[in-house]
């Protein structure tokens, strides 16, 4: 059954996609030299995101603390990472920011098109001159009142924890003195698991955002220390959201 229901969901998104790939090109095109900042692309992707999570009907999503990204705070937003779909549920928070992502998925179709447009940071991993041009570039985007959002993970978990933190994310926040806004996913994994085609069904999906933390907070201006102390808060919130739904 899980089968015949993947193969209606890819359908749908693929649809989905083809219909509405050529219009945000257009549109891209057309307010390319007023839109400088990509903000009406990233709205355009952001509403393309809710419609998407809508119409595919396999999943119920919650939302808990949205209000908790105060309108017209800049800050660091971080998410755990337990699947490809915490993309397209991030964006239904409806945050301004700046996507940062792995250099590898400019290589994806249509995912890279779509990073290319939006103005959206990449970053190579492996490389130390390629990390300091993403923390500069995000700093710059902080510095013009455009939030930053990473997966401080860096990659998709493979078995839902949380995982090893890195410190870009929070040094970022140090540098420009800014709040760090957690946010936490719990569900995506069982829905599509990393390296997975096949969407499992029955599974609910939380996204809860905590509240906005500052740097100083903790009483450190070491990065790795930071990412360790918010790791911390955010598995024990992991763990209680857990306990309170029942999840799988």
């Amino acid at each position: 059954m899980d089968i015949l229901k993947s193969i209606i969901v890819w359908i749908i998104g693929l649809c989905y996609l083809c219909v509405l790939f050529p219009l945000t090109f257009i549109i891209w095109l057309l307010v390319l030299p007023l839109d400088r900042q990509r903000t009406l692309t990233h709205w355009l992707l952001v509403y393309q995101s809710l419609i998407l999570s809508k119409l595919i009907p396999i999943w119920k999503i919650e939302i808990e603390g949205r209000e908790k990204a105060v309108r017209g705070t800049t800050c660091v937003i971080i998410a755990n990472h337990q699947s490809i779909l915490d993309i397209l549920l991030i964006n239904c928070l409806r945050y301004r920011f700046k996507w940062v992502s792995k250099i590898e998925n400019i290589s994806v179709p249509v995912l890279g098109w779509y990073l290319r447009m939006a103005g959206y940071i990449t970053v190579d991993r492996g490389n130390e001159e390629s990390k300091a041009e993403m923390l500069e570039k995000s700093y710059q985007c902080l510095k013009r009142e455009t939030s930053i959002m990473m997966f401080p993970e860096g990659t998709r978990s493979i078995d839902s924890e949380i995982g090893f933190f890195k410190r870009g994310a929070f040094q970022l926040a140090i540098q420009a003195d800014v709040p760090i806004l957690p946010v936490i996913i719990e569900g995506t994994a069982g829905i599509l698991p990393k390296h997975g085609l096949k969407f499992g069904s029955g599974y609910n999906v939380t996204i809860k955002v905590l509240d906005p933390v500052h740097p100083t907070a903790f009483g450190t201006d070491n990065p790795d220390v930071l990412a360790g102390k918010l790791k911390s808060r955010m598995k024990s919130e992991l763990s209680r959201l857990r306990e309170g739904t029942g999840s799988k």
